[in-house]
């Protein structure tokens, strides 16, 4: 039992900085003992904390506490502005800086703000080129963790998202909303620079950098920065020298689609003459 002198000194250490506990295995430091204890599991590996749910096991009491509420469905952590709720703490604290509009973590590299840490860690792989997340059927890596398991449809053939018009199945729920929009017609997303309308959420975004400039994908090799992930992987073939695109009818090789087409208009122009 902690008397309420340790108790007070603990307190101290919050205002102070004081830092007087080391961990034995990679020197890093922390303020109170029990901060220290949950550190060393990750080093260990030791997990005493059981879901009596899913027996899955926790290194640290509050990560079991969060979990159980993914098969209660509780959600005790409530927005005081719109009144949205949620599972964990750290989930409502991001939500309110949507209110706030607060965004305290910048990107070194392109200078894009985000409202916390985990999103700013995240959107710095898109610059590094750290792929994490490792595919258990084929090794593909993966940037992100919501990439890793919308890929593993791919193998298991999952495709839960049905169209109620036309029976065609999808395996992400954004395609499927983004097919749904062909029959409907609807373009929610609109550009209010120039009142450009789009029906997928990733072309609006694509567009709204022929406005700011904004380059955020980088070429690893020479440091050029583009718009779209897609121009970095045609500009990498420069570097690799890889050709993936070829002509029926000569054989010829092309690093991009663009350079195929106008490349084909040829061989019509010489039927033609």
């Amino acid at each position: 039992m902690y008397s309420h002198n340790e108790k007070l000194k603990e307190h101290k250490r919050m205002h102070s900085g004081e830092k007087p506990y080391k961990c034995q295995f990679c020197d890093k430091l922390f303020n109170f003992s029990s901060g220290l204890k949950s550190h060393i599991r990750t080093h260990t590996g030791e997990k005493p904390f059981k879901c009596d749910v899913c027996d899955k096991m926790f290194s640290q009491r509050g990560h079991c506490k969060e979990h159980l509420r993914m098969h209660t469905g509780e959600k005790p952590f409530k927005c005081s502005v719109c009144n949205k709720i949620f599972r964990r703490s750290i989930d409502l604290k991001g939500h309110l800086m949507i209110h706030s509009g607060e965004k305290p973590f910048k990107c070194e590299i392109c200078n894009k703000m985000f409202s916390h840490n985990e999103k700013l860690k995240e959107h710095s792989r898109i610059h590094t080129g750290e792929k994490p997340y490792k595919c258990e059927f084929c090794d593909k890596l993966f940037s992100f963790s919501s990439s890793l398991k919308i890929h593993i449809k791919t193998h298991t053939g999952e495709k839960p998202f049905k169209c109620d018009i036309c029976d065609k199945m999808f395996s992400q729920r954004g395609h499927f909303k983004d097919h749904l929009r062909m029959h409907t017609g609807e373009k929610p997303f609109k550009c209010n620079v120039c009142d450009k309308m789009f029906r997928q959420s990733g072309h609006f975004k694509e567009h709204l950098r022929t406005h700011t400039g904004e380059k955020p994908f980088k070429c690893n090799i020479c440091d050029k920065m583009f718009a779209q992930s897609g121009y970095v992987k045609e500009h990498m073939r420069i570097h690799t020298g890889e050709k993936p695109f070829k002509c029926e009818v000569c054989y010829k090789l092309f690093s991009c689609w663009a350079n195929l087409k106008r490349h084909i208009l040829t061989h019509s122009s010489t039927k033609h003459s």
